[in-house]
């Protein structure tokens, strides 16, 4: 019997990979090469509280100088490391509050991270998506049908949940139905609350010594207030329609 089973899975697994093709493969494997590399690296320091603070004036004194360039490397720097998941996008959003302001900062950071997202999102759905389907069909069903049922508001309202990571949710609507506009438009609206008040904070950057204290308990009740506001919204416009019926 376990020789039977074993059989099996070993069937299967041969069969997924087939199905994935080996130039997914490949690929997958060259970006977590590069994800793990830049860690190894010590990359993650670039992209800490103390490095940014240490390195303010300077990054400051290069906006002044160049302020086109300096807004399109930032982005740049955001897209790659929200597309390749890579920890750090926080202190990023802190790093626009303090050199470009409040309204610049939210907008660079907006457009940044949605597009970052984007990517990553396509990257799962070429990657990930088959073998997520063939090795996990029913958990990919019951995500497709809460998609299907509640529409945008299950994407708007994951974005809004500040306690569920970003990339997460990047990878897994790359391997749901959802459609690549919708997905584009939710994840702005959903992230924009939440981009706002850490570039807020990031203003203030010379008062933060950790991440704990971008955020208080205040705030995350009020961002999780956000995320079940669509589906009360909903809930009384249909019962008002039933009344009216």
């Amino acid at each position: 019997m376990q020789a039977a089973s074993g059989s099996r899975n070993n069937a299967r697994s041969k069969s997924i990979i087939a199905r994935c093709g080996a130039g997914r493969i490949a690929l997958l494997a060259l970006i977590a090469a590069l994800a793990i590399g830049f860690v190894q690296a010590d990359g993650l320091h670039y992209l800490s509280i103390d490095y940014l603070k240490a390195q303010q004036a300077a990054f400051a004194h290069e906006r002044d100088l160049h302020p086109v360039a300096t807004s399109l490397v930032f982005c740049a720097v955001y897209v790659i490391v929200t597309a390749l998941s890579i920890p750090g996008a926080t202190v990023l959003t802190l790093a626009a509050g303090a050199l470009f302001g409040a309204v610049w900062g939210t907008g660079l950071v907006s457009f940044a991270s949605t597009l970052g997202a984007a990517l990553a999102f396509g990257m799962s759905r070429y990657l990930l998506r088959v073998f997520v389907h063939a090795r996990f069909p029913d958990r990919v069903r019951a995500i497709n049908t809460g998609i299907e049922r509640e529409g945008w508001m299950y994407l708007l309202s994951l974005r809004l949940i500040p306690v569920i990571p970003s990339w997460l949710i990047n990878l897994l609507m790359g391997v749901t139905s959802i459609r690549l506009s919708t997905f584009w438009w939710a994840s702005q609206m959903g992230t924009l609350p939440a981009t706002a008040l850490y570039v807020g904070v990031g203003t203030r950057l010379a008062s933060v010594t950790s991440l704990g204290d971008a955020v208080s308990p205040a705030v995350l009740a009020a961002l999780l207030a956000l995320a079940v506001l669509p589906y009360a919204a909903r809930r009384v416009l249909g019962l008002l329609r039933r009344r009216r019926g």
